[in-house]
């Protein structure tokens, strides 16, 4: 599925993933492949995003923890819509 992070700053993150997950204001949850459509309000939390291959433009990778197949970026508040296997998320 393709997603896109976008914050007030400007794009932080698009590309193919596996699953995120999101810290929605009843609880964290995952999205994967052929999801329900859905718009949620995002807390203060941690974004997981799941791929074989992250690609992070070097001039934003501070704000990212990487790992072998994951990268985490915190966030303080936010809105995620999904539709159609695309996610877009505003952060701040």
């Amino acid at each position: 599925m393709k997603l896109d992070i976008v914050t007030p700053e400007g794009a932080l993150f698009s590309g193919e993933v596996d699953s995120i997950v999101v810290p929605g204001v009843n609880g964290t949850f995952e999205m994967l492949n052929n999801h329900a459509p859905i718009v949620a309000i995002l807390t203060e939390g941690e974004i997981r995003i799941k791929a074989p291959q992250i690609l992070i433009d070097e001039e934003v990778q501070d704000k990212f923890k990487v790992t072998t197949g994951e990268a985490v970026l915190p966030i303080h508040s936010g809105t995620v819509e999904m539709k159609n296997n695309k996610v877009i998320v505003l952060a701040e």
